[in-house]
């Protein structure tokens, strides 16, 4: 099961690189995506880590014993402790889903919140100090 809403684009982004935008109004709760996720163990992970690709897996499992690599624009939407989507995971279905948490205006840049809660404050990997 994969689905990208006809709305949805990626374009440069202020901050970053590359971010996820959309192209028209959305609402609250409007799924925006669907992506399938390649599922990987904790040894595939700690290799993982020493690459690029740590900035783009989830933990991933009820017990967070597994990692993951979505699909689709997933790996592109950044970072905001002020999200205006969600997502969910479901470990059956091996699926991250995003979903609109606010009204978000056209042209508006799609935020999720890498610590896994829409709203949660705490710091990520890359604004902790060392």
């Amino acid at each position: 099961m994969s689905f990208i809403h006809e709305v949805v684009f990626v374009a440069k982004a202020k901050a970053m690189d590359r971010g996820v935008f959309t192209s028209k109004p959305l609402e609250p709760g409007i799924v925006i995506e669907i992506a399938p996720v390649i599922v990987m163990t904790d040894a595939d992970r700690t290799l993982i880590d020493k690459t690029l690709l740590h900035d783009y897996i989830f933990e991933w499992g009820e017990q967070k014993d597994q990692c993951c690599m979505a699909l689709g624009y997933v790996p592109l939407y950044n970072h905001s402790y002020a999200a205006n989507c969600m997502y969910e995971m479901d470990f059956k279905k091996r699926v991250i889903t995003i979903i609109t948490t606010r009204k978000i205006k056209q042209g508006e840049e799609l935020f999720i919140n890498y610590n896994g809660d829409w709203d949660k404050k705490t710091p990520v990997w890359f604004d902790v100090k060392k």
